[in-house]
């Protein structure tokens, strides 16, 4: 028999709130109710009858409330067999009543750590009986309600409601996986607060918030972000995010938060195809754009500055997908939001994570992100001619947008501006090329620009090449074999090249 009535219920809850409807739909039910601690009180104060679980167990709270309810009469009503003979003697003979409908939830354990508790109050945060309870009504979906979470009051109740008591076995079984949801992510929280990261190579993650979107990277594939995208921006505009726009989201926001001055960049595919940096955010912007026209209709694009009214207007000329800002004056909303299906976000502070990870082949892969940002410290002067101070500005500046670009990725960049890019080329002199060619086809001269690459230059070919184009001063990791003879060609040519002992792949 799939149905089960509920006759008797184990209430025990750290949350409160919502609970009081339950609580009262249960007692018109007739539904016995154990209870203990706050729970207990909170029922009893609303002049409900509640049983003490310490009557089934004949032992209070112990040890500071760490041991409440691990005893066989709670667990054996929970975990008996109501269709086993043996289990039904059993509970005959020791006097246990059988429990219906388990309602517990947990501890706050993940809040505490970011509370930024110390460790004492960390580790009593981290709930023993909680966990048994809902582990063991869950295994017993096929006779026990397991309610493990306050959202999930309004469903129980409206079950109770119109099916006068009694829950389904598919219903019981959802309640399950829900639990074990809950637990398993409850444990993966624990076992990361533990973890030392050397150890114990394991695996674990778990996020339980998820927003579907329209599609994946391609309409026929379906998408999913989990995690809680409300706690980074406001929304205020445009239509639902898709796959692609999280992802260009992601590289600008890696991008925008290597400046510190008011800056500007339009990114196409997760690369900056527009960066600028100026005295205002309008100059920026215009600086930005002026880079690269055509790549930025349709691009995402990024402000380390509020967009006030006169950004917007310029702004408002261009198709573009997204727009991320920390803030926006009313004005410059206003204009913005004549395009109804733009994108505006507003970003908030929030924590972002220092790993990263992907599915690969039959597993995971995961490393530390690219966080090294080098600055005049990290030069290594290799030619006699050294670069000079706006030359060394934008050498840094320049580095910053290589860093965040697809490789092979070459960077042409002068006075706070990207000149052009070669992006995701299969060798370095190709990316090279590709960018010399888009500077030439944007009116851009490339004397006084510096160079950058995102790894060492394994023949001279590319310093040869940066040179004929008018290019004097090149920044890039170094590290090849024949490094020599790119610094040859440059001491022979008056080219200030540095090295900075980092390569930024990025794949």
């Amino acid at each position: 028999m799939s149905s089960r009535k509920i006759s008797s219920a184990l209430i025990s809850v750290y949350h409160k709130d919502g609970l009081e409807s339950l609580v009262r739909l249960l007692d018109r039910h007739q539904v016995k109710i154990y209870s203990t601690g706050g729970t207990q009180k909170f029922i009893e104060d609303l002049g409900i009858k509640v049983t003490p679980v310490e009557n089934l167990t004949t032992y209070p709270a112990i040890f500071g409330g760490r041991v409440k309810t691990l005893h066989p009469a709670v667990f054996g009503g929970i975990l008996y067999r109501r269709n086993v003979q043996q289990d039904i003697n059993e509970a005959a003979y020791y006097n246990i009543q059988p429990i219906d409908l388990v309602i517990v939830d947990l501890y706050p354990f993940e809040e505490t750590v970011n509370s930024g508790a110390d460790e004492a109050d960390v580790i009593e945060k981290i709930d023993i009986g909680g966990v048994s309870l809902i582990r063991a009504a869950a295994k017993n979906y096929n006779d026990v309600v397991i309610i493990s979470n306050k959202n999930q009051y309004p469903l129980l109740e409206k079950i109770i409601s119109e099916q006068q008591c009694t829950t389904s076995l598919n219903e019981r079984r959802l309640f399950a996986a829900h639990a074990f949801d809950a637990t398993s992510h409850y444990d993966t929280a624990i076992f990361n607060y533990f973890f030392s990261g050397e150890e114990i190579k394991h695996f674990k993650q778990s996020i339980q918030h998820f927003q579907v979107l329209r599609y994946g990277e391609n309409p026929h594939q379906t998408g999913v972000f989990y995690g809680r995208l409300p706690d980074m921006f406001d929304k205020l505009n445009g239509k639902e995010l898709s796959y692609n726009n999280l992802v260009d989201i992601d590289a600008a926001i890696a991008l925008i938060d290597e400046f510190s001055e008011p800056t500007f960049a339009i990114l196409k595919h997760t690369n900056a195809c527009g960066v600028a940096s100026a005295d205002t955010p309008k100059q920026a912007y215009i600086s930005a754009f002026e880079c690269d026209p055509v790549s930025a209709f349709g691009g995402v694009i990024v402000s380390n500055r509020d967009i006030d009214w006169q950004t917007a207007e310029e702004m408002n000329n261009l198709f573009f997908e997204v727009l991320i800002a920390p803030g926006y004056e009313q004005k410059a909303l206003d204009i913005l939001k004549e395009k109804k299906n733009r994108i505006i976000l507003k970003r908030k502070p929030a924590q972002l994570p220092e790993k990263q990870f992907k599915t690969l082949l039959n597993g995971v892969i995961e490393q530390d992100k690219d966080l090294k940002t080098e600055d005049e410290s990290d030069f290594k002067y290799v030619t006699h001619r050294h670069p000079t101070e706006e030359e060394k500005k934008a050498m840094i500046f320049a580095n910053k947008i290589v860093k965040h670009t697809k490789s092979n990725a070459i960077v042409l960049a002068k006075n706070g501006q990207l000149i052009a890019s070669g992006v995701g080329q299969t060798s370095r002199i190709d990316a090279l090329k590709q960018a010399i060619e888009k500077a030439e086809n944007f009116g851009f001269t490339l004397h006084e620009a510096v160079m950058a690459s995102d790894a060492f230059f394994p023949f001279p070919d590319c310093v040869e090449l940066a040179d004929k184009a008018g290019i004097k001063a090149i920044i890039q990791p170094g590290g090849s074999v024949r490094d020599q003879e790119s610094i040859d060609y440059c001491n022979a040519n008056g080219i200030a090249m540095v090295f900075t002992g980092i390569r930024h792949f990025k794949h």
